[in-house]
């Protein structure tokens, strides 16, 4: 159970606000962060009333007011981190910050989902997903509009990797998201990571398109991320969900070994014969392969992606779906 406390570090307090959440992340974790240049808010929830009150309790509780805060950062742009700020901003306009790559998925272009949604269409077709691929496919469709009302209103603000803000150093972490980016105070040895790292369950590495459509290698950068972050001077890390994280080089060092056992798993499954990316997941992950589709698509193509990078193996395409072998 994760404790509520204050942290304080070199005129820096940082006010945890925890709310439940569900598929197995425990809680929902964003944070005020009080310094000398304001009142800065860590992502932003979930887009339901148990995150706005979570808020608004977190403020009343050591006296500050919503109109006390001065900007709103994201770490990435999934919807369980962003999901209150059109409620702020509607009655507070405060700045708001993320990665360029966020903006598009922020700002819900619709150019940008159709291209999305036609990416993903080929990729489930070349991993022979037949009807489960096609569900998704009318899923993706429909929230193209159904989900229009979530984009972020406000003017965003965009940020890369080597910025300074309010003495956080930004660094860009891809993997999990694309856009997925971690504010680093090495002076007070802490991060906030969004879900670059969680203590309690891995980071999916969720494939995506680049802005071309072009397919993200996502597990290759999420591994290169891990290991570059072993060298970051921090022995603290507020993640987005779950307990906070006292020992990172320890669970990145675990993260990186249960991915190699999970390829050589996928190895193993396609040494015996099973050779497409839908075959591989419903050998892995049998019901949950309907159940979370998407989730289990991305984490065996992201293995595929990974493997085939490192020369383990290769692929031939046969009838329009790509077939993997040993190399």
């Amino acid at each position: 159970m994760l404790v509520i406390r204050t942290y304080e570090r070199n005129g820096y307090t940082v006010y945890p606000i925890v709310v439940p959440a569900g598929y197995g992340l425990e809680t929902c974790n964003f944070y005020l962060v009080k310094h000398d240049s304001g009142l800065t808010l860590i992502d932003a929830g979930m887009p339901d009333d148990s995150s706005w009150e979570g808020l608004i309790k977190a403020l009343e509780n050591n006296s500050f007011r919503l109109e006390d805060l001065t900007e709103i950062l994201f770490t990435h742009h999934h919807i369980d981190h962003v999901g209150l700020v059109n409620r702020i901003t509607k009655t507070h306009s405060i700045p708001v910050y993320a990665h360029s790559l966020s903006v598009p998925r922020l700002k819900r272009d619709k150019e940008f989902l159709k291209m999305r949604v036609e990416f993903f269409e080929q990729l489930y077709h070349e991993m022979n997903c037949g009807e489960e691929g096609k569900k998704q496919i009318q899923y993706l469709k429909k929230s193209i509009n159904k989900n229009d009302h979530l984009k972020v209103e406000q003017e965003i603000t965009t940020l890369q990797e080597g910025m300074s803000l309010f003495n956080f150093k930004i660094k860009e972490v891809p993997g999990h998201a694309p856009d997925q980016i971690a504010f680093i105070d090495e002076t007070s040895k802490w991060c906030f990571a969004g879900d670059h790292l969680i203590q309690h369950i891995s980071s999916n590495a969720l494939v995506e398109p680049d802005l071309l459509g072009k397919r993200i290698h996502s597990l290759v950068d999420y591994k290169n991320s891990l290991k570059a972050f072993i060298d970051v001077n921090v022995d603290f890390v507020f993640s987005g969900h779950g307990e906070l994280i006292q020992d990172p080089k320890k669970l990145i060092e675990m993260r990186l070994s249960k991915i190699k056992k999970k390829s050589e798993k996928v190895k193993g499954l396609i040494d015996s014969g099973i050779t497409t990316g839908s075959e591989l997941a419903k050998h892995l992950y049998q019901r949950h392969y309907s159940t979370q589709f998407a989730l289990v698509m991305s984490e065996v193509i992201g293995h595929l992606d990974a493997l085939e990078s490192d020369g383990q193996i290769e692929k031939t395409m046969r009838a329009g779906a790509w077939h993997y072998r040993l190399g």
